[in-house]
């Protein structure tokens, strides 16, 4: 119970303030459609909630989003005047005394801090909180809605002590007290929002928190990015990363070229290199397929960016350069927020390694390939069939082997329009996706105005 006594603690350390400061605000009255939204991680890598503040904004709300800025989030979050972005100062681990002490000291500090923060804010009518991570956020934001009368929306994307378990084991003392303190404030909250039915239904039986399935969806800007759009894109990619660039210079000087696009400055049309390379958006190696092109087997040089950013970013891209490919570079760029729908938007293939900690919850990166109309081969888990259709608009995978002889069947002749990699394609283009604000108008905007 050592976690549940820190956030005891820290509530109990701000009483005063909130007596003498907040509680005279609350006093005063609250906006009717003002929402305060909680994402203790880094906002500009939690698209989800982004896109809730962004349909809140859009259907009448005024929103406070509070979260760690170390990325830049997507640019019509920022220029909204409907939405204000307070930033949360995260405090990292400190190397004294032993590391359960080290955790609660920071549960402490940001159970105190994030306290501080709303209690200082213009309460909202709804608390959306979003978890993991839900340690001590879940609690904190059940205790200000008490004070503030405001209500507690938990968007579960996944369990925290199911992640942490990765770390320590699925019986460590602090996996088995998160698992508790998610089950026993998860109970607390008005309304439970979740990201597929397998997850709804294992939060009704074990937890018995009734929940309903908001299904990710692409936000409007995640679509096919027009030819002379990904010229552009790769020509600026090209600047750092040679896996774009041009392997010969055009003899026309009035041409400009890049690894795969070709643009005439006298027409202006962009055309696609007949000998182009594939592009795959991943997040892995190619040992495999590499020795499919050498064995003589009728397929493409491959361009495979690497998306991501995360601490074992610099180790892989270590392991990548002591490879010797011949027919495969690899890059791991950095994206801008803007640029990297147009990447998926350009790309010929997407590959995901999401396994998910709790089996229950389902990649974004998919739901965003899905909305660029890009194929997709994915590992196989639990609930993955909620999303990916095997050999409709895409493949699942048990290992290397396997996705090495997908890519072998998808690649051969290619770029072949009658080949299954264009099938899934067509496949994509023809079904009538739902995007975000589509759906969420169906799904979570009748559930806050009934609330």
């Amino acid at each position: 119970m050592a976690a549940s006594c820190f956030v005891l603690l820290a509530l109990c350390l701000l009483l005063p303030v909130l007596l003498l400061g907040g509680w005279k605000r609350w006093r005063r009255g609250r906006a009717s459609q003002h929402v305060v939204a909680v994402v203790l991680g880094d906002v500009g890598r939690s698209p989800r909630m982004q896109y809730h503040v962004l349909s809140l904004a859009k259907h009448g709300f005024s929103v406070t989003l509070l979260g760690f800025c170390n990325s830049k989030p997507h640019d019509e979050l920022l220029q909204n005047n409907r939405i204000q972005i307070v930033e949360l100062t995260e405090l990292q681990c400190l190397a004294v005394g032993p590391r359960v002490l080290q955790y609660g000291l920071k549960v402490v500090f940001q159970a105190v801090y994030l306290l501080w923060k709303l209690m200082w804010r213009e309460p909202g009518t709804y608390i959306f909180l979003q978890n993991p991570p839900g340690l001590p956020g879940i609690a904190v934001c059940w205790f200000v809605g008490c004070l503030c009368g405001s209500k507690l929306v938990i968007d579960w994307h996944n369990y925290g002590y199911s992640i942490m378990g990765l770390v320590h084991g699925p019986n460590h003392p602090l996996v088995l007290l998160a698992k508790w303190y998610e089950r026993f404030f998860g109970r607390l909250s008005h309304l439970n929002l979740c990201v597929t039915n397998a997850m709804r239904e294992d939060l009704a039986e074990n937890w018995h928190i009734r929940a309903v399935t908001v299904y990710d969806k692409p936000a409007s800007f995640f679509k096919e990015t027009p030819l002379d759009v990904q010229h552009r894109l790769f020509m600026k990619l090209g600047g750092s990363h040679s896996p774009f660039r041009a392997r010969s210079e055009p003899e026309d000087p009035a041409m400009e070229r890049s690894a795969f696009t070709e643009w005439d400055a006298g027409s202006g049309l962009v055309t696609r290199l007949r000998r182009r390379p594939a592009l795959l958006v991943s997040s892995t190696s190619w040992t495999e397929f590499e020795q499919l092109t050498l064995d003589g087997h009728n397929l493409p040089s491959l361009v495979c960016v690497i998306t991501g950013k995360g601490p074992l970013r610099e180790y892989y891209s270590c392991l990548i350069r002591q490879k010797r490919f011949q027919n495969i570079q690899v890059c791991t760029p950095w994206l801008e927020a803007e640029d990297y729908p147009l990447l998926l938007g350009s790309a010929d293939l997407g590959v995901c390694l999401h396994t998910s900690s709790s089996g229950l919850d389902l990649p974004m990166k998919v739901v965003d390939m899905f909305g660029c109309c890009l194929p997709v081969c994915a590992v196989n888990f639990k609930c993955l069939h909620e999303l990916v259709k095997h050999d409709e608009n895409g493949l699942i995978f048990e290992n290397s082997e396997e996705l090495a002889a997908q890519l072998q069947m998808l690649f051969s002749n290619f770029p072949d329009p009658a080949g299954k990699l264009n099938q899934f394609r067509k496949n994509l283009q023809e079904s009538e996706q739902l995007r975000w604000d589509e759906s969420w108008v169906q799904t979570v905007l009748p559930l806050v105005t009934d609330i």
